[in-house]
């Protein structure tokens, strides 16, 4: 079946339900599921990705495809009877952080990802009219990118602050379900919808030959469980911030969040002091914990504008989304938020390419240059931003000097062929892409003018 845009029908639908929704923001919707046809489906098979690995049964994109009228027909009537089983999900674990932790992945079969699809479309057109403008992680419209440069214009306006960086410990695993059904059902109390949601929270865990029921969380990988994820800490988190504790603080005071990473900024001290003794109390009542060595308070505060303070990415930096944001000058010598690759993030990126290297150092040359070159162009998308080019130059030389180590294992002769004047003639006939800013530093910025002071920036 070849890939076409969204049928005018499925628009229509998703649009008269956004419609009611914004129409109606207290409004529960008992009726959701008879939106969801033959044709809903065709467009949720179109938007699942195709290329991700298989579920328990081992079935490809592909392989459903040459089927596909019959098997959406057979996924629509058990969805719509109620004798749609939600298979368990197949548990892998990748790196995390530094690569000293992992982090379990749930990958639900093929079928499961389109039937989720379809359900997470229903209820994006609902809850896209309740989110806040704080929330971008997993919406349409918006990215990673955009909630950093929201946080590096709103710092570099405010001449900094206190910044509450917020670690949910396990927020995937520990996520309550009993909570999460009763949010739901403040704007969904459509049963065949609920039923569904229910019967994916409590789908078993395939882990190895073990399968196991775990009885919090929602797995991370699902297709709907950033949506599930979205809606329980808008709750938790967003409206409460913004409807109840904002009109309480003496100053002003700002939420940025994707997903379950999170960070406030506050322009004094003693309102940051007062949210960050009450978040935990606030997580706690839904069922979530703050990491305890990870959640912490920070004096973000223009180094011209605290005693004794340095500039740099040593002095009072904080990370998130994979960089680490710190106070610097511009190139025109004023005040702005720069960025930088998180050191661990460098160091796992890294990792995972000499590995790549040395596995694969048997491929054909040109084959080898063809994958690094691809994941290297996907490294400078996310992090070729404004004033992060010496990261970028340091993971080009890193990926250059771990391909020439692995050519020269390749063999004894190889070992002694490989050498850095070979290489270099080698990179001019299979260039690696060069780093490059992707994402400039937005010029309409408030940039702040230094105040120079004797004995340094005080």
């Amino acid at each position: 079946m070849g890939e076409t845009p969204s049928s005018p029908t499925i628009s229509t639908k998703l649009q008269w339900i956004a419609e009611q929704a914004k129409a109606a923001p207290d409004m529960a919707f008992t009726t959701l599921a008879h939106h969801i046809d033959i044709d809903w489906l065709r467009e949720a098979f179109r938007r699942t990705r195709k290329d991700g690995a298989t579920g328990v049964d081992g079935q490809s994109a592909d392989e459903y495809a040459t089927n596909l009228e019959g098997n959406l027909r057979s996924l629509l009537d058990r969805a719509k009877s109620g004798t749609y089983r939600a298979p368990p999900v197949r548990r892998v674990h990748i790196p995390k952080g530094d690569g000293t932790q992992t982090r379990p992945i749930g990958i639900p079969t093929f079928e499961d990802k389109v039937l989720q699809r379809a359900v997470a479309m229903l209820l994006e057109a609902v809850y896209e009219q309740d989110f806040l403008d704080c929330s971008y992680g997993f919406r349409p419209g918006r990215s990673a990118h955009q909630a950093l440069d929201t946080l590096q214009h709103d710092l570099v306006k405010m001449g900094g602050g206190w910044v509450l960086e917020v670690d949910v410990r396990k927020f995937y695993d520990t996520l309550d379900h009993g909570h999460l059904r009763e949010l739901l059902r403040r704007r969904v109390r459509d049963g065949v919808v609920l039923r569904l949601i229910g019967k994916w929270l409590n789908a078993g865990v395939l882990e190895g030959l073990g399968l196991s029921y775990p009885e919090t969380g929602t797995p991370q990988g699902g297709v709907i469980s950033p949506l599930l994820a979205n809606i329980y800490l808008h709750a938790v988190v967003d409206e409460w911030f913004v409807h109840d504790v904002k009109p309480r603080l003496q100053s002003r005071a700002l939420l940025v969040r994707y997903a379950d990473d999170m960070v406030f900024v506050f322009a004094q001290e003693q309102d940051a002091r007062r949210v960050f003794d009450v978040l935990p109390k606030r997580f706690e009542r839904y069922g979530l914990e703050l990491h305890p060595d990870k959640t912490r308070l920070l004096d973000f505060r223009r180094s011209d504008r605290k005693p004794g303070s340095d500039v740099g990415p040593g002095s009072r930096a904080f990370d998130m989304l994979g960089f680490t944001h710190f106070w610097g000058h511009s190139c025109r010598g004023k005040w702005v938020v720069r960025k930088k690759t998180a050191s661990d993030r460098l160091s796992r990126a890294l990792r995972r390419t000499r590995d790549w290297c040395r596995t694969h150092r048997h491929d054909p040359v040109p084959e080898q240059h063809h994958v690094l070159s691809q994941k290297m162009r996907g490294h400078y998308a996310y992090y070729g931003v404004t004033f992060n080019y010496r990261a970028l130059q340091s993971f080009y030389w890193e990926v250059t000097s771990a391909w020439r180590k692995w050519l020269a294992r390749r063999s004894f002769a190889a070992r002694r062929r490989c050498t850095w004047p070979w290489m270099m003639n080698l990179l001019k006939r299979l260039p690696l892409p060069r780093p490059r800013i992707v994402h400039a530093f937005d010029a309409q910025l408030p940039l702040w003018p230094m105040r120079a002071v004797a004995g340094g920036h005080t």
